[in-house]
């Protein structure tokens, strides 16, 4: 999939200059409690699910849209955890964004998780105590939504 049409026609202008972009990020949980995360094709890295809004689009409905669209798992949006800037973030191109993030914690309502674009190396299911190495803001944001208590997380 890579980058959004928009985003591509805007590099065309700009180059690799900063973008701020918005951002859906999702702590997606199953029955079992276990965490739904993705091997970027990027980094290679394990991280948990996320994605550039549309234009024009709802960061509920994009970020179903990114879960499924990844991991070939439907979701629903159980809350609204918090919202956070990240970055600047230096992609293996030498673009540069910083990102507006919605955080969600969502629950596993279909399907089997497995790669269902080319984003990703591997998607798989982890318990808590099993996560593999993460990136602190997404291991961050896990840990938020594991004691998330109703009150809204942004800088304050």
């Amino acid at each position: 999939m890579g980058s959004p049409e928009f985003i591509v026609n805007l590099r065309k202008k700009i180059g690799h200059d900063p973008l701020w972009l918005p951002g859906a990020r999702g702590v997606v949980f199953d029955d079992a409690g276990r965490v739904l995360l993705a091997k970027s094709t990027d980094t290679g890295g394990w991280a948990l699910i996320t994605g550039i809004l549309e234009p024009g689009e709802e960061p509920g409905p994009g970020m179903l849209r990114e879960i499924f669209e990844e991991t070939a798992v439907v979701a629903r949006i159980e809350h609204l955890m918090g919202v956070v800037a990240v970055g600047p973030v230096t992609f293996p191109n030498g673009d540069v964004c910083e990102f507006l993030n919605v955080e969600f914690i969502c629950r596993y309502v279909s399907g089997t998780a497995r790669v269902n674009d080319d984003e990703s190396l591997d998607v798989a299911w982890f318990a808590i105590e099993d996560l593999p190495p993460l990136r602190l803001g997404h291991l961050a944001c896990i840990e938020r939504a594991l004691a998330f208590d109703g009150e809204p997380h942004f800088q304050r």
